[in-house]
């Protein structure tokens, strides 16, 4: 079984790694072949548009069918030919087309997310959920760390070669991954499930919320914070550093945000205050100019999203019935890809009308909205709770 598990972790290593390899480099490369700030966001948002779409419809076609390991091999060799498209041509319009397959090949993140607790018994389930999203975040890292170093040894190209041989292991290593032949024991997933889960207040809330957070992370470190920091004198290689300083932070804050932030403050009150933080570095970015400054708003704003995205995912499905998370976990993740498609869509726009700077205000703002929503949700709990213990007290008097 424990050679399960591993060959699994690698699958789903790579899996991102090659993803997020040529993140880092992605905008100012399309820029370099005389792409548009407007056409750059439609392909950076392309990754989300397809992850909206078939997020959800691969959940149930693999309950419907109850297997999983086909749409893993599916993400892989997906992943694979999106690499290829990029290594094979200079089109603008083919390479949104490999991104757009990238974004697909993401999509099957469902299947992985589902077969890998299985492998565990019930009460480890959560240990098992923590350590492949450990995978996921170090994927994210190491493959955007060296993207910029690799570019300006080796040119463009060189991280979309890298990016196909990983791509060309996992889809081999894929075959080999174990999933039992009995079956998935669960029901099918059911509309009216699916309607009552969308129907539940807290999860929309939620979703909104982690729509705003996913706009943020993907119109600047996954979109044209490179951009910005290429014009003030970054070096191609020098976007390791800034990617140290941004991703770091962003692992550490998960831990921090567990051990210190919520038990201290609430879970509502610490989700205010990460988007507050989050809000104001993403709007100082295009006052700097200095490259030390540039990497220390970098460590404030990895930081501060670090704690948003685990506090959202516990908040997502905290009052869902258990039979219902999984459903609610489906939905929640393809109602937050309207971020990822939204977020560099509109900075993309802004940009092309209002220089590079503006993308980053659009959404240092989004960041303002959703601590604003937050402040007004919190006081309607806190309404509802003293409502409620009047209630309690006034039934105890009776």
């Amino acid at each position: 079984m424990n050679r399960n598990k591993h060959l699994f972790i690698v699958v789903s290593f790579l899996l991102w790694f090659p993803q997020f390899l040529y993140v880092p480099i992605f905008s100012p490369y399309m820029e370099s072949l005389g792409g548009k700030y407007t056409f750059i966001g439609i392909v950076l948002s392309s990754y989300g548009v397809m992850q909206l779409l078939c997020r959800l419809p691969i959940g149930i076609f693999s309950d419907v069918k109850k297997v999983r390991k086909p749409f893993i091999i599916f993400g892989m060799v997906g992943s694979l030919f999106s690499c290829m498209i990029f290594l094979l041509t200079d089109s603008l319009g083919w390479i949104l087309a490999a991104r757009a397959l990238a974004g697909i090949s993401a999509a099957t993140w469902v299947a992985f997310t589902v077969l890998y607790p299985s492998y565990f018994a019930d009460h480890e389930v959560h240990r098992a959920m923590g350590g492949i999203s450990f995978i996921v975040v170090l994927a994210q890292f190491l493959g955007m760390s060296f993207s910029g170093y690799i570019v300006s040894e080796w040119g463009w190209k060189a991280p979309f070669w890298i990016a196909g041989f990983f791509s060309i292991l996992g889809v081999i290593l894929s075959l080999f991954i174990f999933e039992s032949k009995e079956g998935i024991e669960r029901e099918p997933l059911k509309v009216k499930d699916l309607t009552t889960v969308f129907k539940e207040p807290s999860l929309l809330k939620v979703a909104l919320l982690s729509i705003l957070a996913h706009s943020i992370i993907f119109s600047t470190m996954f979109g044209f914070t490179s951009n910005y920091a290429l014009s003030i004198g970054f070096s191609a290689s020098e976007l390791t550093l800034v990617v140290f300083a941004f991703m770091i932070p962003h692992a550490i804050a998960t831990i921090f945000m567990g051990r210190v932030l919520v038990p201290r403050f609430g879970k509502w009150n610490a989700l205010k205050t990460a988007f507050f933080f989050a809000s104001v570095f993403t709007l100082l970015i295009p006052f700097v100019h200095s490259k030390e400054l540039f990497l220390a708003v970098q460590i404030f704003s990895g930081f501060s999203l670090g704690l948003i995205f685990p506090l959202l995912l516990g908040l997502a499905i905290e009052k869902i019935t258990p039979e219902k998370r999984a459903t609610a976990m489906g939905a929640y993740q393809a109602i937050y890809a309207i971020g990822i498609f939204a977020g560099p869509f509109f900075a993309g726009i802004f940009n092309s009308l209002m220089g590079i700077r503006a993308g980053f205000y659009f959404v240092g703002v989004l960041g303002l909205l959703a601590t604003l929503l937050i402040l007004i949700w919190g006081r309607n709990q806190a309404e509802l709770a003293v409502d409620k213990s009047i209630e309690k007290s006034k039934a105890v008097a009776k």
